[in-house]
């Protein structure tokens, strides 16, 4: 099974290298890796060219901002199965890819577990992702899986399309309560760690960048699962997240 992995970046010069890296160096053979550039002012386009590796792909041009180029992502992987590794983000071991690629064999959907770090090079974890098993409603509830973790077969991408531009913060996790709730696809939870996340990333860097996530999250809902102006999930979903600093 090939399996595509996106990387979206603007002006990434300082830590593209070590996610390219992270990625060449997965056991797993069969893969791609899609770089969407936004047209960078820095030298993340020559370092990502001084790779020179016939299974890394740049496309480098403006662009409307990060769920745009992740959308030119979906356009452009030629995988079995895709994901997103952001570009200040690794993979936690060699065998990331092969777990998911394992996983893909018995369903449409996976996702893992995630670990904020400080920084890379310690790996010293401020806060754990653990997943749990999908089941119906869980989004209504205010569960979802790490977005870093999650990789869906091509035709799930067909039936569910592109990130809905709409949403600054949240489209990513529209996209995944769109690609789970409406649907009858396996989902599938892989017990392991996948990614290596660095903290400050754009959905949790500041109380007004959560609370503006929280509130588009809420309109995701309301319009897929027709939940009402205020829902369980709009409290419950910070929540969790806060129990994340004290997982172990």
């Amino acid at each position: 099974m090939k399996i595509s992995v996106v990387t979206v970046c603007l002006n990434s010069s300082r830590t593209i290298a070590h996610t390219i890296e992270s990625f060449l160096r997965q056991d797993h053979a069969d893969k791609e890796l899609v770089v969407i550039d936004g047209a960078s002012a820095d030298d993340t386009r020559g370092i990502v060219a001084s790779f020179e590796d016939e299974r890394i792909r740049l496309l480098s041009e403006p662009d409307r901002g990060l769920y745009d180029a992740m959308n030119k992502g979906l356009r452009l992987f030629s995988g079995d199965a895709v994901g997103f590794l952001n570009s200040d983000d690794r993979f936690r071991d060699r065998d990331a890819l092969a777990h998911i690629a394992a996983g893909l064999d018995a369903a449409d959907i996976v996702y893992g577990n995630l670990d904020f770090v400080r920084e890379h090079e310690s790996r010293q974890v401020v806060r754990r992702w653990r997943g749990a098993p999908f089941r119906k409603g869980a989004f209504a509830e205010g569960w979802m899986p790490p977005h870093p973790t999650f990789y869906a077969r091509r035709r799930v991408v067909e039936t569910v399309g592109f990130f809905d531009l709409r949403y600054r913060i949240a489209a990513d996790y529209d996209y995944m309560l769109r690609a789970l709730e409406p649907h009858d696809f396996r989902a599938l939870l892989i017990e392991h760690v996948l990614v290596d996340m660095a903290r400050g990333g754009k959905s949790t860097s500041g109380v007004g960048a959560v609370l503006r996530g929280n509130i588009e999250a809420l309109h995701s809902r309301r319009q897929w699962l027709r939940t009402g102006r205020m829902d369980r999930a709009f409290v419950a979903k910070p929540l969790r997240k806060l129990g994340q600093f004290f997982a172990s």
